[in-house]
């Protein structure tokens, strides 16, 4: 089983924030998986491993459930997100910088 994480990469160098829980949720994917990895190939069986997996993919996913709640709330990572075309193309709606500010 792979798992992919999928951001929004552009927004990383304009938001310092968001950059930052990128690696944060990065870092507990790639745990995730080495301990995963890990657990297949030398067959760990027993409650202990099981509790230790669980705890990691938890971990992840509440980085990335935080990276995510932040690009929808972060206003500077909507503007890249308009401004680049991910929202939805040709969008009639987008945002202007004065409404940005306010």
């Amino acid at each position: 089983m792979s798992t992919q994480l999928s951001v929004n990469t552009s927004n990383t160098s304009i938001c310092s924030e968001y950059q930052r829980l990128v690696e944060e949720s990065q870092s507990a994917l790639e745990i995730w998986n080495e301990h995963r990895a890990e657990s297949c190939q030398f067959r760990f069986i027993g409650r202990d491993a099981g509790d230790e997996l669980l705890r990691l993919q938890a971990k992840y996913a509440r980085a990335y459930t935080v990276l995510q709640n932040h690009a929808h709330k972060c206003s500077l990572c909507q503007l890249v997100s308009r401004i680049e075309g991910h929202d939805s193309e040709n969008r009639s709606d987008t945002v202007s910088v004065y409404e940005m500010c306010t």
